[in-house]
């Protein structure tokens, strides 16, 4: 996804609209862990969070920018999984409404859903009913030995 394309350079409301918890693996103070120290927070023993993303309102120290117009994440290579795993609404196919959610919040338009995935062409093996019927939850199965 090139940075024209990609609604997340202009957005940023996801970081700073919730707090961000993740794994202390993650964390630098751990063997192989990548996240710098200075920017989580001790939630448990076990769950860090992102510096800022523990306040009200939330807003996590590695954005850069303002909201709904220019932003970047100041630790993009070494970022949590939380905003590794996080996807934009519709783009790449994927439906995420809490990205609209943290937008609309912001006071920033929705983004357009995700195209409906295209059905295989009739006799190719993919329309529905293909494959063999199912048995019924309440319908006993036979299973070999």
């Amino acid at each position: 996804m090139t940075v024209e394309l990609n609604p997340c350079t202009r957005c940023g409301a996801c970081c700073a609209d919730r707090q961000v918890v993740f794994h202390v693996s993650e964390s630098e103070e751990t063997p192989g862990g990548f996240v710098p120290d200075w920017l989580s927070a001790e939630v448990t023993d076990t769950l860090r969070c992102m510096e800022g993303t523990d306040r009200v309102p939330a807003r996590c120290v590695a954005l850069q920018g303002e909201i709904g117009k220019e932003v970047r994440c100041t630790v993009y290579a070494v970022r949590p999984s939380p905003c590794r795993d996080y996807a934009p609404h519709g783009i790449l196919g994927i439906s995420n409404e809490e990205c609209n959610w943290a937008r609309e919040r912001h006071g920033l338009p929705p983004l357009p859903d995700p195209p409906a995935p295209k059905r295989a062409a009739p006799g190719r093996g993919g329309e529905v009913g293909s494959r063999a019927p199912q048995p019924a939850c309440d319908e006993a199965v036979e299973v070999g030995r």
